[in-house]
């Protein structure tokens, strides 16, 4: 049974699935769809060209699907896709796409804090930590299991690669490598996101080996093209490690320096 207070807005042309909930004075425009087990809070607004999965819980004043911040959107029919289990705090908010049939999707499994703002176009997989206040420029790409502390600010392009973590008040330009903690102004790294691997029970083995090849890349002071190339000659059996070497290959950006490398270059 579906469940809508008398004073929210509702549009007939909206999709709403068995068992979603609707707060008073929210607003559902015509063009949204939200599975089932759903919770809109009071005074939210869903609209846009905007999907909800199942059983997302979308707390009081959160503003999903909302026309994108960006000068270059014309009014274009665009898209905001939204998977399962996501927790949506009060006064988030998140964009569509920009460009004609452009898309900004968030996975599953996801906690968005107070604030939280989701940028045109980004890409968001599963099990991410979004503090109060943290602010996702356009098209970053957040991978699985990172925590992005609170009022950090991430510069549109950037990747943030699985398992890492951002301390608050971090200012992101380059891209965050897998696996490690950053901090700062602008973010270094500051080594391995251990906790985060210890509470996803990364092996011991995978870990001295993701070790290894920090100190190699990060803290060696050499290149990180050459210390990329060495860690391939090494031709490591771990799959992590092969992972964040490819990775590191495919940054646009470049990558953001290590705290104990003033020497570190791109080149």
């Amino acid at each position: 049974m579906t469940l809508i207070h008398p004073s929210a807005i509702v549009s007939k042309k909206a999709k709403l699935a068995e068992n979603v909930e609707v707060g008073p004075c929210a607003v559902i425009d015509d063009f949204v769809t939200i599975g089932a087990g759903t919770k809109i809070g009071a005074h939210c607004v869903i609209t846009g060209h905007t999907s909800i999965g199942k059983e997302n819980n979308i707390f009081s004043s959160a503003v999903v699907g909302s026309a994108p911040q960006d000068m270059k959107f014309k009014g274009e029919k665009s898209f905001l896709e939204i998977g399962d289990h996501n927790i949506i705090r009060e006064f988030c908010t998140m964009n569509p796409g920009t460009g004609e049939n452009g898309r900004t999707r968030i996975g599953s499994h996801n906690l968005f804090m107070a604030y939280a703002h989701v940028a045109h176009d980004c890409l968001i997989g599963n099990h991410n930590i979004f503090v109060n206040g943290g602010t996702l420029g356009g098209h970053v790409v957040v991978e699985d299991h990172i925590l992005v502390s609170g009022l950090v600010a991430v510069h549109q392009f950037v990747r943030i690669g699985k398992l890492a973590i951002i301390g608050g008040c971090s200012k992101v330009v380059q891209d965050v490598p897998p696996f490690c903690t950053a901090d700062g102004h602008p973010a270094r790294i500051f080594g391995l996101n251990l906790v985060g691997l210890k509470r996803n029970n990364v092996e011991r083995k995978i870990v001295k080996e993701l070790d290894q090849a920090f100190k190699i890349l990060f803290d060696s002071g050499t290149a990180l093209k050459k210390g990329i190339e060495k860690l391939a000659e090494n031709k490591s059996s771990c799959a992590e490690v092969a992972y964040l070497i490819n990775w590191l290959k495919n940054s646009p950006r470049g990558v953001i320096r290590s705290c104990r490398s003033n020497g570190f270059s791109e080149e």
